[in-house]
């Protein structure tokens, strides 16, 4: 048990069950991914917005560790979407990257009228050979509905923003029943989570830190997490959440502090 347990997808796909998040990364990307990977992290996430894919290329290739033993996830960029360059998006972030092939490529908003043309062309990115899963981000129950209405492939993953005041039960509970993996970012809610009174205490209770008790929260609620870090110490801290466990009552109490609040709403975006 620990970084090398997987969740399998619904297309028979193998995807780690935690990773590391490298958004805002800039400059320290390359050597934050290589000490997750020396840490046992196989799973990187990664989006073309976030324009480090270059060197979360170079940190998989100069890891030694083979290729397909690590897991890494892009993104398709909104306005590529709204300027229907959905297939010179996943070209040049495949050459970015300068991988064969990218495990997990998503669409990252649900841009209004485009995103259910935009998932045939990830059907074909995926029977191309280039993409072993496909997936979509910040997607609602509404969007996964508006594109099973006009597609048989039901996406393997659904990233979007949940953590302890953000705990997205309804949309986690879609996705359980259609099959859709869910995967949380933002896990540590920019740092909210962690200064809640709640989790301190179970984190003093239990002699692990906020974090880590957050993240096992993830864990225990069956959701893929990729905290983001700079810190080696940090990397590797995150991680070790395989020791302990919450109990039944802690989860809930976790669970209680949902405001429902979040930041970026899926329905109403202007970037």
């Amino acid at each position: 048990m620990g970084l090398e347990e997987t969740f399998t997808l619904n297309n028979g796909v193998k995807m780690p069950k935690f990773g590391l998040g490298v958004y805002k990364s800039g400059d320290d990307t390359v050597q934050a991914v290589k000490w997750a990977l020396e840490a046992g992290y196989r799973l990187i996430d990664t989006a073309a917005y976030y324009d480090n894919e270059i060197q979360v290329g170079k940190a998989v290739r100069e890891s030694g560790i083979p290729r397909e033993e690590i897991f890494v996830t892009t993104k398709m960029w909104n306005s590529d979407q709204r300027d229907d360059r959905q297939e010179d998006a996943f070209l040049e972030s495949l050459n970015k990257l300068k991988l064969d092939y990218i495990d997990l490529y998503l669409i990252h908003w649900p841009v209004a009228e485009k995103f259910c043309d935009t998932w045939k062309y990830m059907e074909d990115f995926l029977a191309s050979g280039k993409v072993r899963a496909i997936g979509v981000s910040n997607f609602l129950p509404h969007h996964l509905e508006e594109l099973a209405a006009s597609s048989e492939t039901v996406p393997a993953v659904d990233q979007f923003e949940c953590n302890p005041t953000l705990t997205r039960e309804e949309l986690r509970a879609y996705c359980s029943a259609h099959h859709i993996q869910a995967e949380a970012w933002s896990p540590l809610g920019r740092g909210v989570a962690l200064e809640s009174r709640t989790i301190k205490g179970i984190a003093k209770k239990h002699k692990e830190s906020p974090a880590q008790i957050i993240l096992r929260w993830d864990y225990q609620n069956g959701i893929i997490t990729i905290p983001k870090s700079i810190n080696q110490n940090r990397i590797i801290e995150n991680a070790d959440i395989f020791g302990f466990s919450l109990s039944d009552d802690e989860m809930e109490m976790i669970s209680d502090l949902d405001t429902g609040i979040t930041k970026e709403d899926p329905d109403n975006f202007n970037f």
